[in-house]
């Protein structure tokens, strides 16, 4: 009867996974290669340089063989990214800390577009635009409560439908 495949989750630096703990200590006594295992993380974690990205790897004790899969960073860290901000503002109404494009937005509701709730790109864009009103992140230079009026006005239409004719 095979054995069951042992499941390890960790959160890790994008592309800056280490053999040491958590993962090594988490996953060598499984008999399975740590530093292939972490290369393997690191290489699909690249583009998420400076972001938390959660992970999971799902190993066979038998076989050792291993797969990784990684999640999506937070809501949060791609508008960090996309802004190239270190954290949102404490006083997001008042002191703004950083700006995003409606291409940046668009781009960040279709890497989280499977995780959100919402049906459509454009209901998944004003997904992170609530994001940016409590991060104090304006959008197009504008209060991120403007630019959802005017994405309900139609304003981004043909931008949403672009973006969504693109994938």
């Amino acid at each position: 009867m095979p054995m069951e495949k042992k499941i390890a989750e960790f959160i890790v630096e994008g592309g800056k996974a280490t053999a040491g703990p958590p993962i090594g200590p988490a996953i060598g006594p499984l008999g399975v290669n740590v530093v292939a295992v972490v290369n393997k993380i690191n290489e699909l974690t690249k583009e998420y340089a400076g972001m938390r990205v959660p992970v999971k790897v799902i190993i066979d004790p038998e076989t050792k063989a291993f797969e990784v899969e990684v999640g999506i960073p937070t809501t949060s860290a791609l508008i960090f990214r996309e802004a190239g901000i270190d954290k949102g503002s404490g006083k997001p109404n008042a002191e703004k800390v950083g700006n995003l494009t409606m291409e940046q937005v668009i781009k960040i509701a279709r890497i989280k577009r499977g995780k959100l709730l919402a049906k459509t790109l454009k209901a998944a864009v004003k997904e992170i635009i609530g994001s940016c009103v409590s991060m104090g992140v304006t959008v197009e230079g504008k209060d991120p409560k403007v630019i959802l009026k005017e994405i309900n006005a139609g304003k981004y239409d043909d931008l949403i439908r672009r973006a969504e004719e693109a994938k």
